[in-house]
């Protein structure tokens, strides 16, 4: 059935004009068109997103790959979850004051010098809580170089492992956002670091359950080495990673 274009007036079949593009159908204005124009306009949220996030909790590897593969209508851009997933964490954990980083790292001592290490920690870990997004898309790269080099003879390049693991950090922000809520019951106590170190775990055994999934077709022993050569290379590079922007920080704000 031939449909005239209400955009450009070219006649046309099928759901989409292929002139110009625009949809066949063209809701009236109406509540239901406002609530649609805001969640695909103002938000740029749809059912995308939740179809996304819904896969990565059930069937993580396998649909990453199917993605990868060419299968993409369903799913929200890896980029574009990163960011919001990111913006969103930052903002909980900033305006409730939950710092999960500042949890994470213990010193000890005393004196004049231990006063400036513990100001600069405090700088460093409020500065990334208010910056998540930044440091979620900074150590993308890293994540990707290690499965890229791991599992280089699988036949994927590296921006192929860059959506791999963008997908993966979605799924541990969703995760960490999930649990919002149980941050916020202990936050201020001696729970709020054990919490944050059994729900990191997790999300790295999510990781490795999604990498089994993903790389399917090998036998298991193979990937589970090729999984602990990749952790290797990540823990290593992100070892140096922090340890310079430590040291230029302590430098910087002394």
């Amino acid at each position: 059935m031939s449909t005239i274009c209400q955009n450009c007036n070219k006649n046309f079949e099928g759901n989409f004009c292929n002139n110009c593009g625009q949809s066949a159908k063209t809701h009236k204005m109406n509540f239901h068109f406002l609530w649609h124009d805001l969640q695909h306009g103002l938000l740029h949220v749809d059912k995308g997103i939740f179809f996304t996030a819904k896969e990565l909790f059930t069937r993580p590897g396998h649909s990453i790959r199917e993605y990868i593969h060419g299968k993409r209508v369903n799913h929200f851009k890896p980029i574009s979850l990163v960011i919001i997933f990111a913006g969103l964490y930052g903002f909980l954990f900033h305006y409730f004051e939950i710092n999960i980083l500042a949890n994470n790292i213990t010193l000890s001592g005393s004196g004049e010098d231990y006063i400036k290490m513990k100001s600069t920690v405090e700088k460093m870990t409020n500065w990334a809580s208010q910056h998540y997004a930044v440091i979620a898309l900074a150590t993308l790269p890293i994540f990707s170089l290690g499965t890229y080099l791991g599992f280089k003879k699988a036949g994927y390049n590296f921006v192929e492992h860059f959506i791999l693991n963008a997908f993966l950090t979605g799924q541990r922000l969703i995760l960490h956002i999930i649990l919002f809520p149980l941050y916020y019951a202990v936050n201020g106590s001696s729970y709020l670091k054990q919490i944050g170190r059994f729900v990191d775990i997790f999300g790295g055994l999510l990781m490795i359950w999604a990498l089994f999934q993903f790389f399917y077709s090998q036998e298991k022993w193979k990937t589970l080495l090729q999984i602990l050569f990749s952790y290797l290379i990540i823990v290593s590079i992100m070892l140096a990673f922090f340890t310079a922007i430590f040291s230029i920080a302590v430098a910087y704000y002394s």
